[in-house]
């Protein structure tokens, strides 16, 4: 896909490249593919549902929803107020994933292992509690 000037500028000022960088990053092979996308990645949110949650110190109940964009950057105004660094992290890995199945053409929905909990093992094992997240992806509501 040939990917315009404009778009070109629009990332090279949004990554705060120089044009040194920006000559460096587009000489990768794989820049082209990644940018191509960027703009459904822009239209999309992904979002994370709890699906399980036993002892959460940060008071994450069933039925809430964690909204990420498609750039990977969280929606604090859709998402809950208070929210578990712990289970951001084992978040990060899903909105990763999500992205290289998007930069491969394939809807990240279909996504087959689409689940992550936070690192605590939850009060049986040892620890406190325990969440788990349900990973799906929507068209952008903002």
């Amino acid at each position: 896909m040939e990917i315009s000037n404009e778009m070109w500028e629009i990332v090279q000022s949004h990554l705060g490249y120089n044009d040194e960088e920006m000559k460096l990053f587009k000489k990768n092979p794989k820049t082209e593919g990644i940018v191509s996308k960027i703009p459904r990645l822009m239209n999309m949110d992904f979002v994370f549902d709890v699906v399980q949650s036993h002892g959460c110190g940060s008071q994450h109940k069933v039925g809430d929803k964690i909204y990420f964009d498609g750039l990977g950057c969280l929606i604090p105004e859709l998402s809950p107020k208070r929210i578990c660094a712990f289970a951001v992290s084992s978040m990060s890995q899903l909105i990763w994933t999500a992205q290289e199945l998007v930069y491969a053409g394939v809807d990240p929905n279909q996504m087959r292992l689409n689940k992550v909990c936070c690192i605590d093992v939850g009060v049986k094992c040892g620890g406190l509690g325990n969440v788990v997240f349900a990973f799906n992806s929507e068209k952008k509501k903002q």
